[in-house]
């Protein structure tokens, strides 16, 4: 199984950590593509920043069309979803939708605890597009300025252990999502000090990708998220313009019978 897993903004930092918790969660026998965003900005805390970031991410994914079973967008919030699984026919995935299913699992109620105060209103958005906005306990947040975004594990471990400590016996979670992917790794850091269980964006994105990919449901022919109808487009990249070509051909052609057919 090969994986692509996209970093939505253009800190290196922040794509070796995902990188180095994506290869301690994946099988042995996945094989990583891990990139970083061609352009957009450091780290993403807004609507519109995300929806820069989602440009930068299509065109990897485009790049890369063909020579991958599934797709990871390691970002919180998840730019560029759901209108990203439109674009190819193998599973694209968002560590947002990945650890808010991994929490629903584990707990009735769950926490977020994000790295900014700005961050939060986007990531409600995001719960409550997903339909568990009643689920959502609080969502936490370090309310100090960054030094860097590739130090925030360093920088504000404490300050993180003690905000997952506050939604568990305040606000009553039962699951708390270590959000964004300048965290990842931190969850394993922390094991033991948090009496619930924690989940990692970045490990729930590899192991539910690895998991849908392994199902072989198939991909969206006809529904919500069938490719967009063909019709006269100008200005696209020749990837993109490639993709999505590919994808609309995807459904008019035949569905491939199982190897087991005759």
């Amino acid at each position: 199984m090969k994986l692509l897993v996209i970093n939505p903004n253009i800190s290196n930092d922040v794509t070796a950590l995902i990188e180095a918790e994506a290869l301690r969660s994946a099988r042995p026998d996945t094989e990583l593509v891990v990139r970083t965003a061609g352009h957009g900005v450091e780290y993403i805390e807004t609507r519109f920043e995300s929806l820069i970031a989602a440009g930068a991410v299509a065109e990897i994914i485009a790049e890369y069309h063909g020579q991958v079973d599934g797709i990871v967008v390691a970002a919180f919030g998840d730019p560029g979803m759901p209108a990203l699984k439109e674009l190819v026919d193998v599973p694209v995935i968002g560590i947002t939708e990945a650890a808010l299913c991994a929490a629903a699992l584990q707990g009735q109620r769950f926490s977020i605890i994000a790295i900014s105060d700005r961050i939060t209103a986007w990531y409600r958005d995001c719960v409550e597009h997903f339909g568990l906005g009643g689920r959502l306990a609080s969502i936490r947040s370090i309310n100090q300025s960054l030094n860097s975004i590739g130090s925030v594990q360093a920088d504000f471990k404490e300050t993180l252990l003690a905000l997952s400590r506050q939604a568990v016996a305040e606000d009553g979670a039962d699951v708390v999502i270590l959000a964004g992917a300048p965290l990842a790794g931190l969850a394993r850091d922390l094991e033991g000090q948090i009496p619930v269980p924690v989940v990692d964006g970045i490990s729930a994105g590899i192991r539910m990708t690895e998991a849908v990919v392994a199902l072989q449901s198939g991909f969206h022919r006809q529904g919500a998220f069938a490719p967009p109808p063909v019709k006269r487009r100008s200005g696209l990249s020749e990837n993109l313009d490639a993709a999505l070509a590919a994808a609309q051909a995807n459904v008019t052609a035949p569905a491939a019978r199982p190897a087991t057919q005759k």
